[in-house]
């Protein structure tokens, strides 16, 4: 199984949406390098305030670039990095992976899938109406969330548009993956 980089974005203020970059350098059990979320600790402001002292299991954030066509049916422009994503990808089926994924990005990055991100109400603030396109309920009536899987580095490196993603699911059962 493997998919490919379409944009790489990273940001190093607090801000809803992360510039687009020709290249980002993952960092082992920090994140991605220069941006506001990386950190052993966690560093969304939410979390920082509940238990500042939790581990970062939210490190890379990635979303799947078909999920803009998905919103773009609806009436929404979305472009990476608009949603505050550090990787966007194309050809792999992010939402399904199971929890412990590892990923293997270009030369040498390596990171491993966490869970989903939990998308919150800033994302209406991007655009209105937009929350309910990307979390929304199932015929069983479970929350679904389309705003991408979380990770952490396990191997450093740089990440560019155009690489390969390399996918080696965990041994074991499928955990689904659950917000993180």
């Amino acid at each position: 199984m493997t998919g490919v980089v379409t944009a790489v974005s990273s940001n190093g203020a607090y801000s809803f949406t992360k510039p687009n970059r020709d290249s980002i350098r993952v960092l082992a059990g920090l994140g991605v390098e220069g941006d506001v979320h990386a950190g052993v600790t966690v560093k969304h402001r939410s979390r920082m305030a509940q238990d500042p002292t939790q581990p970062n299991l939210r490190q890379v954030h990635l979303i799947h670039e078909e999920l803009f066509t998905e919103v773009g049916a609806h009436g929404y422009e979305v472009a990476p990095g608009e949603l505050g994503e550090n990787i966007t990808t194309r050809g792999l089926d992010l939402l399904g992976l199971p929890v412990g994924t590892l990923l293997r990005i270009g030369d040498s990055a390596v990171l491993e899938v966490t869970g989903l991100r939990n998308p919150c109400r800033q994302i209406d603030g991007f655009q209105d109406g937009l929350l309910k396109q990307v979390v929304g309920r199932d015929e069983h009536g479970n929350v679904v969330r389309k705003a991408g899987i979380m990770s952490v580095v396990k191997e450093g490196g740089v990440v560019r548009p155009g690489d390969t993603i390399d996918v080696r699911l965990p041994d074991g059962p499928h955990r689904p993956l659950d917000r993180v």
